[in-house]
């Protein structure tokens, strides 16, 4: 088995809020005449993964009508940058600011007609210029590796229709902790993991005291998180947007603190925002001790280009099963054999409180009654894919299966398994 040539820990996900927003322009045409729309396009992100900075160069955004036409192919429409935008994608963090900290890239007239693809094009480091580039928590700006590929643009695969003189919405949520991908020997690689979605205002916010460490807030169903972010450090406001509507557990957490969760939060319409706490009741979390789990994941087929996503899962009483903490595994060094990579979280002890949604006021208390049984118990689940220019690789079958373990006996606080392809 390899080992690590770093003592790093891997990257922690709970960013599921990076955002770059396609914006159609839109209007009336007035008559029967055939009008364009208008391409813009606008940034935002949430904080991520214990980085303090993570920094990419757009040039080009393109859009085509066909989902196959390559990056030589007659047809594109293009907002270019020029010159080329370095963006920290970590200074837009803050959803709850004017304008939901979105950045202005651009905009272009775009012909009436059925779109299917979509390309964010990036430029490449090149001597001693970092274009691409994370800076660690503490440490020093690191080249950010991006493969050749991404040059000529991140292919988005997306169908929407643009009417004459009409503004369509789109949103592409760039999940930058499961784009970057640590090796063991301190190398970042980007491998981008971007989701399209709707840019209307929606979802869930609240409050939570400011003043603990490091909040994670996260919109989840049936376990799996479908949107994360952070506090407003001034207010304590957090805003998980852009939900589709259904009912989401919301989970809470901090360092050194035991997880709270609000479960069946309602988001109503693609307009409806949901509140579950003011600023003058904001949640807060009980003190709690903590316990380390570590391991080592087996991709087979081996592979070293693989992201690997670990996550905790923890099973309430009388509730819900929540993701308490998710992490981007770490790939040991290059060396055979290939297909391990390694992980670290620490996790919280004490037992969870729990809270059904009720409409504010009164203001929702979650408790740990009832929760004793499941406090140190937790499942630790893997998954993971490989993206290449032929396609994707899901590895979603675990051996040995997955089961709840007390973390606190010491033969439980290092969980080896095996990912393998269905």
């Amino acid at each position: 088995m390899n080992t690590l040539k770093s003592n790093s820990k891997p990257l922690i996900w709970f960013m599921g809020l990076l955002l770059t927003a396609f914006i159609v322009g839109c209007g009336s045409d007035g008559g029967g005449s055939t009008q364009p729309g208008t391409l813009g396009v606008s940034m935002t992100d949430a904080p991520a993964c214990g980085l303090d900075a993570v920094n990419v160069t757009v040039s080009k955004v393109r859009v085509h009508q066909s989902s196959s036409a390559d990056d030589k192919a007659s047809g594109w429409t293009d907002i270019s940058l020029d010159p080329p935008r370095k963006i920290n994608l970590l200074s837009l963090n803050d959803p709850t600011q004017p304008n939901f900290a979105l950045l202005t890239l651009g905009q272009t007239p775009l012909e009436a007609g059925h779109y299917t693809q979509l390309r964010l094009v990036f430029d490449r480091n090149t001597g001693q210029s970092l274009a691409n580039s994370v800076v660690p928590s503490g440490g020093t700006e690191t080249a950010l590796d991006t493969p050749s590929a991404i040059h000529a643009g991140i292919k988005l695969i997306h169908q929407f229709t643009v009417d004459s003189g009409q503004r369509v919405d789109l949103l592409l949520d760039f999940d930058a902790c499961h784009s970057i991908v640590k090796t063991g020997n301190g190398k970042y690689i980007l491998k981008p993991v971007i989701k399209v979605i709707p840019t209307v205002l929606n979802g869930i916010n609240g409050f939570v005291d400011k003043t603990l460490p490091n909040v994670v807030v996260s919109a989840q169903q049936n376990g799996n998180i479908v949107r994360a972010t952070m506090l407003n450090t001034q207010t304590g406001e957090f805003f998980l947007a852009h939900l589709a509507p259904g009912n989401y557990d919301v989970v809470i957490t901090a360092d050194n603190r035991a997880t709270a969760v609000i479960s069946g939060v309602p988001v109503q319409t693609d307009t409806s925002i949901t509140p579950i706490s003011n600023s003058g009741t904001p949640f807060s979390l009980a003190n709690s001790s903590t316990q380390e789990i570590t391991g080592t994941v087996t991709l087979n087929p081996a592979d070293d280009d693989g992201t690997v996503i670990v996550g905790a899962k923890q099973s309430l009483s009388g509730g819900p099963t929540v993701t308490v903490k998710s992490v981007v595994a770490t790939v040991f060094d290059l060396a055979l054999p290939i297909g391990d990579y390694g992980y670290n979280m620490t996790l919280p002890t004490d037992a969870p409180s729990l809270a059904p949604y009720s409409a504010i006021p009164p203001p929702i208390t979650p408790t740990a009654a009832a929760q004793s049984a499941v406090a140190k118990i937790y499942t630790v689940q893997g998954s993971a894919q490989v993206v290449t220019t032929t396609g994707t690789t899901v590895y979603a079958t675990q051996s040995p299966l997955p089961s709840a373990k007390d973390i606190t006996i010491v033969a439980n606080q290092t969980q080896d398994f095996t990912l393998s392809t269905p």
